[in-house]
């Protein structure tokens, strides 16, 4: 626990303007982000008596090894400024967001030919246009099946598209009627993007005047007793008015504008937001809040119009935002949701009316939500402080493991040999320092060797960090995530091997504690605790014990010890299989210098078959578009060097099967491979 007075700033450093200030602890991680309107006066409240400072803040004080600051021109800079670190840095002492999921949204692919509606999550894409947020892609479901009737547009992917313009037969949808079947030609590319629009124009709320278009039409057809056709009409708007029946109207037609409710207690808030969009809440969300220090409802507020409107512009920031108080002050953040707009944003608190009406009924909803929460999380704290509290007493520990990672080894006979490394904090799955290995010091099938190699990479690496306190070598092995480092710069952002755990959790039993237990003394770690959970009988080895701990089978330590290792040996497996794959995809062109993949499917496509490439001579290979006399040589040379592939057997019959040899397609896309062992066949570990 670090002392604020030890990295206070001296008196006159601290500018006295607008900026954005950032602590950090002693591993240069960033912890906390903040901006001010007056950076000197800010920071000042941080280094008070720790005894009157809210107990979070005093948490982060004694937490951070030093502080440093930004200054920038304005207020609007700095609340800009403040989004952009917290989303890279991620601060552990910031605002959390708990329930920030991606939200489901009703999209129209308005930048295709042939625009598409589908359901959609994530960064918003140019030239598609969204409507939403709602709680369940279901509910988007619902709607779109009941607007389909009277506006058939398209829902069906690229390939299904394709596939029904090749064959000249649209999907079940286009002979049903719930499609225009645009990919048969039965409406223009013109004829299809109208549908679309008007599509468009219904969710955004322009309904009224649809619907009596569409009154009329049905009128007209009676009138002239063209009774099918004004039945037909009858039911579109029949499906028109339902769809519109799962949005109520609770505003003036036209109204579009976000209420945003804050429920708040000492230590955490509830945040609620309805969407309304022409006059109707077309969506809801919500998130749940740590309260890092003691902070007003006008600053939630502010940091929920960050979260929401942060990667947000155009039409996404409505006209109108509905409060339940003012960020202090309120100029900067206004300005700044105009500048995402593009035009001017009413930020304000409703005092009468409809208006005021519906933020009572988000303030219940947020109510409800923080009630709801608090009732899951005492359980939740409950249960996991008391496994990590068993697993510290079962292990004879000084303290209870606050980060505990898991090493389990993956394998296929012996082939592709991986590893993984999960980790959890505070009980619960850190994904972002999730790792995975190669194993490279030798080949062949030994879970021990490969856990002494794993271990010995991984702390070695800490290590080296450690001694250049804080400033990370550049690496390029394939301990990373992603098979590359992804180490980045000093700035606080997450590291490969940055943090020690307390506990080293191995996938197996006493020989695999052994080699883990040998890799940490070789490099001379001594205040890691090491343990196995064996397979057979859950059971818990330690190094250098004859036996091993049994835990009872109710055990909340125990459990919280099964979901780390079996998590450790889900993202092995998935790891080895993805090895797997890309080995048995793998064809002799692949060893051609220079041969890249268009010219690779043009030699495909030209012969049909690797086999049939094979066989061919160089003039025939000097046919192919881009391929000259030199490639084709190099071509002939590798094709002949490469041993080919075992013939596959139908197990059946026992008939040699005329398989297509590795680098071929099959009919889904896929390479095909001659001979490659069954997914069944052989343990993976």
């Amino acid at each position: 626990m670090a002392d604020p007075s030890s990295y206070r700033p001296k008196p006159g450093e601290i500018p006295d303007t607008p900026g954005v200030y950032r602590f950090r602890d002693e591993h240069r991680r960033v912890i906390y982000v903040g901006k001010a309107k007056s950076l000197r006066q800010r920071l000042a409240n941080y280094f008070q008596d720790l005894a009157s400072l809210h107990p979070r803040t005093r948490t982060m004080v004694t937490t951070a090894a030093s502080v440093e600051w930004t200054v920038v021109s304005t207020e609007v800079e700095a609340l800009q400024l403040e989004y952009s670190w917290i989303k890279e840095f991620d601060p552990r002492f910031n605002v959390k967001y708990r329930d920030d999921k991606s939200y489901p949204y009703l999209a129209v692919t308005m930048n295709e030919e042939y625009p598409r509606v589908q359901v959609m999550r994530g960064q918003k894409r140019k030239g598609v246009r969204y409507f939403g947020p709602y709680g369940h892609a279901w509910a988007i479901r619902d709607t779109v099946d009941l607007l389909l009737r009277v506006f058939p547009v398209r829902t069906c992917s690229a390939g299904v598209f394709k596939n029904a313009a090749r064959t000249g037969r649209p999907c079940l949808l286009g002979y049903i009627g719930k499609c225009s079947a645009p990919c048969v030609g039965r409406v223009s590319a013109e004829e299809h993007r109208d549908l679309a629009e008007d599509f468009c124009d219904f969710m955004a709320g322009r309904t009224g005047t649809y619907i009596r278009r569409l009154e009329q039409q049905m009128a007209d057809a009676a009138e002239e007793m063209e009774y099918e056709r004004a039945a037909r009409l009858r039911d579109d708007i029949g499906a028109l008015k339902k769809a519109m029946e799962k949005s109520a109207v609770v505003l003036a037609d036209a109204t579009d504008a976000d209420l945003i409710a804050v429920a708040e207690d000492e230590l955490e808030a509830a945040v609620q937001i309805f969407h309304v969009r022409g006059g109707r809440v077309r969506g809801q969300r919500g998130w749940v809040t740590d309260k890092v220090e003691e902070i007003t409802t006008g600053a939630l507020v502010e940091h929920a119009l960050q979260q929401l409107y942060g990667e947000e512009k155009g039409d996404a920031v409505p006209k109108e935002v509905l409060v339940p108080a003012l960020p202090e002050p309120v100029e900067p953040v206004q300005e700044w949701l105009a500048e995402r707009r593009g035009s001017g944003v009413s930020l304000r608190i409703p005092q009468r009316g409809d208006k005021k009406a519906l933020m009572e009924t988000v303030q219940r909803n947020a109510q409800q939500a923080l009630v709801l929460h608090k009732t899951k999380r005492a359980s939740d704290l409950t249960t996991r402080s008391r496994a990590l509290e068993e697993i510290a007493e079962a292990l004879d520990l000084d303290s209870a493991p606050l980060r505990i990672e898991c090493y389990d080894i993956s394998h296929l006979q012996g082939d592709d040999v991986v590893a993984s490394m999960v980790v959890f904090e505070d009980g619960l799955q850190r994904k972002s320092e999730y790792r995975r290995f190669q194993i490279k010091g030798f080949a062949g099938q030994d879970d021990v060797r490969s856990m002494h190699e794993v271990i010995s990479r991984r702390f070695r690496r800490y290590l080296a960090e450690k001694e250049k306190t804080g400033e990370w070598v550049d690496d390029t092995s394939e301990d990373g995530a992603n098979g590359v480092a992804d180490l980045k710069d000093e700035e606080g952002r997450p590291k490969k091997f940055a943090y020690p755990p307390q506990l080293v959790v191995v996938d197996g039993g006493r020989p695999q504690v052994a080699a883990a237990k040998r890799a940490l003394d070789e490099l001379g770690i001594d205040d890691i605790a090491v343990c196995g959970l064996a397979k057979r009988l859950e059971e818990v080895w330690l190094p250098d014990e004859e036996d091993p701990i049994v835990l009872p089978r109710t055990s909340e330590g125990l459990y919280l010890l099964q979901r780390v290792r079996d998590e450790a040996h889900r993202f092995a497996i998935t790891y080895q299989r993805t090895k797997r794959a890309q080995r048995f995809r793998s064809s002799p062109l692949d060893d051609v210098p220079g041969l890249g993949d268009t010219r690779k499917q043009a030699l495909l496509k030209h012969f049909g078959s690797l086999k049939k490439l094979r066989s061919a001579t160089i003039d025939q290979i000097c046919e192919v578009p881009g391929i000259g006399r030199k490639t084709a040589e190099t071509i002939a040379v590798a094709l002949a060097q490469a041993a080919p592939a075992a013939p596959a057997v139908n197990t059946a019959t026992g008939e040699i099967m005329e398989e297509e040899e590795p680098g071929t397609t099959g009919s889904g896309g896929d390479p095909v491979s001659a001979g490659a062992p069954d997914e069944r066949r052989g343990q993976e570990t």
